[in-house]
C-alpha cells in the first residue's frame, strides 16, 4: 500500500500535466434550479450564477474552456462538482454558463472541452 501511495504522489502531477491542452468532445447539459445553494462534492456551495462545471475525472478547480459545436461559443468554467461515472455526458455547467454557450432552451448541447489551468 505504501508503494502505491508513493507511486501516485510521484507520478499523478505528471500525468495531470500531460492533460493540459487535451480537448474532449460530448454532450453537456446544465444544473437544474433545485439544486442552487446545494452543495457540491468539492464541499462549495452551488450557485448557477457563477461560470462552473462538474467532470468525471477533472480536479477540482482546473478551468475548462467550453465550446458549443453548433455555434462556436465558448465560456471558461472551473470544475467544482462530479458526475456520476455512470453518466453519459462529458460535463454539467452552471445556468450561467448554459446561456452564454446559448442552449438553455435545448436543455443540452455538444461541446468541446479544454483544460487551460489545472489547480
Amino acid at each position: 500500500m505504501k508503494n502505491l501511495l508513493c507511486f501516485f504522489l510521484l507520478v499523478f502531477p505528471f500525468l495531470l500535466s500531460a492533460q493540459k491542452g487535451k480537448e474532449q468532445t460530448g454532450t453537456a447539459s446544465y444544473y437544474a434550479k433545485k439544486f442552487e445553494g446545494k452543495r457540491t462534492s468539492s464541499g462549495e456551495k452551488f450557485s448557477n450564477k457563477k461560470l462552473t462545471a462538474a467532470h468525471k475525472t477533472f480536479p477540482y478547480g482546473t478551468r475548462l474552456k467550453v465550446t458549443t459545436l453548433s455555434n462556436n461559443k465558448s465560456v471558461i468554467a472551473v470544475v467544482n462538482d462530479r458526475l456520476q461515472k455512470k453518466s453519459t455526458r462529458c460535463s454539467d455547467l452552471s445556468q450561467k454558463a448554459a446561456k452564454e454557450l446559448d442552449f438553455i432552451r435545448a436543455g443540452k448541447t455538444k461541446v468541446k472541452i479544454e483544460i487551460i489551468k489545472e489547480e
